[in-house]
This record gives C-alpha cells, structure tokens and sequence, in this order.
C-alpha cells in the first residue's frame, strides 16, 4: 500500500512540473460574436470576411470597421527552474572517489560463508553437566 501511494504521489508530482513548465498558444478567429475556428497548433483559418481593400487608389471611401477579430491567448510556463549544478572541488572530488573505492572492497571478500571449525569432528560428550549440576533453561 506504501509503494503504491509513493508511486500515485511521484506520478502526481511529475506531472504538476511537466504543467507548470509547459507553454501553450491558443488561437481564436471570431466572426461577430461566433467562433469560427479554434486552433492550439497553428495559425487559425480565417472566414474570409476581412476587410476588403479598395478596388481603385483614388476612391477614398471611409473603411468601415470589419466584424471579425482575432484573440491570440498565451500561456507562459515557468522558465526559471533551478538545475542542479554542482561544481565539486578537488578535494571533494577525491574524498568522493576514495569513499566509493573503499565502500565497493569492503564487501568483497562476503561472498562466501567462512567456517574455520568445518573440517574438525565436534568433541565427544563425557557427561552432561547440565544435568550433573541441574540447571535447566526453562
């Protein structure tokens, strides 16, 4: 159940700083108080009712204003996650490095259960004293 948990809550962790760091675009065209196109990958396509350009240069006509609108909302993530960097002296470079070596050859020679009286028969049994003395483990 412990492991369980452990893993729920650093699953749950990993995905609150993928969120928090992710940075997203939303593109919105909008013909008059209708959504037309909805886009988070690319540019949105437009409903072809922009403003138009005069045909002729010399017309000066007022341009009125066009219906559709374009909303564009960003998502910043956040950017200034701390990275660990961790610059070791000489020194402790060294301390490090002894400390490993020394760690890994002391369990080197464990590997096999050493017995020094396996080879030796076990002494014969005169007389019990145990019983010679009466004194029993209750």
């Amino acid at each position: 159940m412990k492991s369980f948990f452990h893993k729920i809550v650093s699953i749950t962790l990993a995905s609150l700083v993928f969120f928090a760091t992710t940075s997203f675009t939303v593109d919105m065209h909008f013909c008059g108080q209708t959504l037309v196109d909805f886009s988070l990958i690319h540019n949105v396509k437009t409903c072809g009712m922009e403003k138009q350009q005069p045909k002729k240069n010399c017309e000066s006509e007022v341009s009125k204003k066009s219906c559709c609108s374009d909303n564009q909302i960003m998502v910043e993530g956040q950017d200034n996650l701390k990275t660990s960097s961790n610059q070791l002296t000489f020194q402790q470079q060294a301390f490090v490095a002894t400390f490993v070596y020394t760690y890994i050859n002391l369990f080197d020679g464990l590997d096999k259960n050493i017995i020094p009286f396996k080879d030796y028969t076990p002494p014969y049994l005169i007389r019990d004293v145990q019983k010679l003395h009466e004194t029993y483990l209750i």
